[in-house]
């Protein structure tokens, strides 16, 4: 018993001095300090509640939304929260290299996720550069096909399954962006992708649970806890998404047939050898392993992002009816114009199309902040806060495309706001995909999944929205948006 009382007393002294310790921290350098819990912050509310963490830093927007930045307790890393549009620019772009960690570092080991979302310095940076040509426009455009097979599949999917189309819009969408995804990375057949081996795989990696919010708390406030117990954010889907990856490289180096898939990137790389960056001296082998993650890496930067972005565009349209029949006619004229074929140059002329989706991008973005940590010193321009190596830093995107300062009358779907003459004036807060040189690699491919998605979509159907948004309600997790009681309808045109 006696013991017992030690440690209970040792822990509550240790509460109280790593919370002053906190506390005066950000005090000493003129920065606000979120006063509610000065050791675990954000994450103690985002554990203890039913709130998305994004939630949680949007109750801190609301309540220092005047200040730079908020100082914010997360164990024994300073972190701070980036609220000034400038300290973002700042963070972002001007003074990038001081801040491009992506403030998440992952245990040797920890196979799937030692990818392009969590990897950082040297080995980011080679990484980066070896899958950019997978998003050029030329291999977007060899790639399209895939696309728009699967939106095509996906109207068939639901007219062959009429109970998809009332109910859980969010599940529906997010089984087409899994088919999707899981068609680009190993390959489609003759066979409709929502029949793929893989899709039930896809979809399972994507899955929110308690486990994964709780790796991630232990991910962001304490690397130090998270190499003692060798933590793993990803070991359950291991021997299947490896071996799956492992199954369709050895396919595809027999078959030596060209499908412009994720396969494909693969089989290169393997078939150029080990990768090096001459400027830094970094190298990679570009092992089985090593690649699955970068597959992996589309299935969790690509499946709900997109599934949200989807869902958040047609529950829109339907509560806005003349905006959806101004988009109706727009996708109906480019039909009849193409003889029903939508290439990836037929899909780029829908400029209304394309203005649909960066409004719903603003209203449903795909992450709700963005997470850095400072990796040299550097000093914020509005407020003049230093900034010290390690510290982690928090990034409103949800907040920042809701204030009215920057968007008028933010809860107004109105796609008007990004056609070619007023567009410019929103650039500063538009963070769907991130910002600099860390933006979401695969931004174009998201995009133009939705844009087939959304184009074959309305071809065939009408949609519903139901349910009143001033109530929207959200999943709780880590960095997604997924909005959920509201339903949507979709009902087939007569046309």
């Amino acid at each position: 018993m006696i013991p017992i009382l030690i440690l209970v007393i040792i822990g509550v002294i240790f509460i109280y001095l790593r919370g002053q310790y906190n506390e005066n921290y950000w005090r000493k350098r003129g920065v606000a300090f979120y006063e509610k819990n000065k050791v675990l912050g954000i994450f103690w509310d985002f554990l203890t509640t039913d709130k998305a963490l994004f939630e949680v830093l949007s109750d801190l927007y609301t309540k220092y939304e005047n200040e730079p930045a908020v100082g914010i307790g997360s164990l024994m890393t300073p972190s701070l929260f980036v609220i000034d549009p400038q300290n973002v620019q700042h963070i972002t772009q001007t003074d990038f290299q001081s801040f491009s960690h992506r403030g998440v570092t992952i245990n040797k080991g920890d196979l799937l996720a030692d990818n392009l979302l969590f990897m950082n310095g040297p080995r980011w940076k080679l990484m980066r550069h070896k899958m950019t040509p997978v998003f050029t426009a030329t291999k977007l455009k060899n790639m399209y096909y895939i696309m728009d097979k699967s939106a095509q599949d996906f109207v068939a999917h639901l007219k062959e399954n009429p109970e998809k189309l009332k109910g859980n819009g969010f599940d529906t969408m997010n089984e087409f962006c899994s088919a999707a995804i899981a068609a680009a990375v190993f390959g489609i057949g003759t066979e409709s992708t929502f029949k793929s081996p893989f899709l039930k795989m896809a979809r399972d990696s994507v899955r929110l649970n308690w486990r994964t919010n709780l790796r991630f708390a232990i991910v962001n406030t304490s690397e130090t806890l998270c190499r003692i117990i060798g933590l793993k954010l990803f070991k359950e889907h291991e021997p299947l998404f490896i071996g799956a990856i492992k199954q369709v490289l050895r396919a595809r180096e027999k078959e030596n047939v060209k499908k412009h898939d994720f396969a494909d990137v693969c089989v290169s790389l393997q078939k150029a050898g080990t990768m090096k960056d001459n400027e830094t001296g970094q190298e990679l082998e570009p092992s089985d392993e090593l690649l699955a993650a970068q597959g992996f890496f589309f299935f969790i930067a690509g499946v709900e992002p997109t599934a949200s972005a989807l869902f958040g565009a047609l529950s829109e349209l339907g509560k806005n009816p003349e905006i959806l029949e101004k988009l109706h006619k727009e996708i109906d004229q480019t039909f009849e114009k193409h003889n029903g074929i939508i290439t990836y140059d037929v899909i780029s002329e829908m400029k209304y199309l394309d203005q649909v989706l960066s409004e719903a991008l603003r209203m449903h973005a795909p992450i709700g902040f963005l997470g850095r940590q400072c990796v040299s010193d550097s000093v914020l321009p509005v407020g003049n806060i230093q900034v010290s190596a390690g510290t982690k830093i928090y990034i409103p995107v949800f907040d920042m495309h809701y204030n009215p300062k920057f968007f008028p009358e933010p809860q107004k779907f109105d796609p008007e706001r990004f056609s070619a003459e007023k567009r410019t004036g929103s650039e500063v807060a538009y963070l769907p995909f991130g910002k600099g040189a860390r933006i979401c690699i695969g931004m174009r491919y998201a995009r133009l999944q939705v844009l087939a998605g959304l184009t074959h979509l309305l071809r065939h159907y009408r949609v519903l929205s139901h349910r009143d948004p001033a109530k929207r309600k959200y999943a709780k997790g880590q960095f997604q948006l997924r909005q959920i009681d509201t339903d949507i309808e979709l009902i087939p045109r007569d046309r």
